[in-house]
């Protein structure tokens, strides 16, 4: 018993210590967190357009649209003013979809379905 409590114990931090590698990214010297940040988008399921709520405002940032199949169905870049941005969908087809918006600084990925 006490060696399945030892074994479980070295699991724990080595498993422990490569997520949080894995969060961190060695640039140079500079080391950089990314974090998992919530917005708000709506409508959901939407039919014209969707609007993502909780964004930092840059100058320029790149949003892309992907399918369920990871096919990159929109593509476009965009000032992005008042911490939202309004995205045109209604050449989509119907079905599920995720958000990438990327950013010197933040990178955001969310879903939303399209009616």
């Amino acid at each position: 018993m006490k060696t399945l409590a030892t074994l479980f114990t070295i699991l724990f931090f080595v498993c422990n210590s490569y997520a949080q590698e894995a969060a961190e990214q060695n640039i140079g010297h500079k080391t950089t967190m990314t974090s998992v940040k919530k917005v708000k988008v709506f409508p959901n399921p939407a039919s014209n357009v969707v609007n993502v709520l909780g964004l930092k405002n840059t100058a320029k940032a790149t949003i892309s649209i992907m399918d369920i199949y990871g096919n990159i169905v929109l593509s476009h870049q965009w000032e992005i003013r008042r911490n939202a941005i309004s995205i045109p969908v209604s050449s989509l087809d119907s079905g599920a979809y995720i958000i990438n918006i990327r950013s010197n600084e933040e990178k955001v990925h969310t879903k939303f379905y399209k009616q």
